[in-house]
């Protein structure tokens, strides 16, 4: 059986009621909490872990429940959590104020120039030497297959290249089911990771 439940509906059942933000707002302080690392489990908790403890300690789940036992466990969380991103909301302030029209140009041209040359020629730096290393030949991905998240091959098998920072990204929406090499920049070269 397949259905659909809408997000109304979830609220419903859940009764929760749904809190409007003026528009922009959540965005940049999604932004800000990334950068202060505000809600990681080491300030808020692992919240999925302690909704499961809760529920094993409860028959009355509830909205309020959940708020008073929470708060119970961490009574400064929500405080802790909110200086973090405020803090970096007050930073984002005071960097609006430097941008205009030249520093965004300044920007995209880093970006659609310097970093695509840069990041396009380490990845076929990190193919050839991995192929040089394991005796077999190396290609840069076609752009279907780059749609499919695959930057190159070595052999037959296919690797998707990200920097060693990727791993701890807290925003990773997409899936890549292919290898991955995860490479560092060092003083003299690159350090380079071959997922097995």
């Amino acid at each position: 059986m397949k259905f659909q439940i809408t997000n109304e509906n979830i609220q419903k059942y859940n009764g929760i009621t749904k809190l409007e933000f003026p528009k922009y707002t959540t965005q940049l302080i999604n932004l800000a909490n990334q950068n202060a690392q505000g809600t990681r489990p080491k300030v808020v908790g692992q919240l999925s872990e302690l909704f499961q403890e809760f529920q094993n300690q409860t028959n009355d789940i509830s909205i309020e429940n959940w708020e008073s036992w929470y708060l119970d466990k961490y009574p400064n969380a929500i405080e802790e959590a909110t200086i973090k991103i405020y803090e970096q909301i007050e930073n984002f302030k005071k960097a609006i104020e430097l941008i205009d029209k030249n520093l965004v140009e300044k920007w995209v041209r880093d970006l659609v120039i310097n970093k695509t040359y840069n990041g396009l020629y380490v990845q076929q730096a990190i193919l050839a030497a991995f192929a040089e290393k394991t005796g077999q030949d190396f290609r840069l991905a076609t752009p279907y297959e780059e749609s499919q998240g695959i930057d190159g091959f070595v052999g037959e098998t296919p690797y998707s290249i990200k920097p060693d920072s990727y791993k701890t990204m807290g925003h990773l929406s997409e899936t890549i089911n292919v290898k991955m090499i995860y490479y560092s920049k060092t003083k003299t070269g690159l350090y380079v990771e071959v997922e097995e």
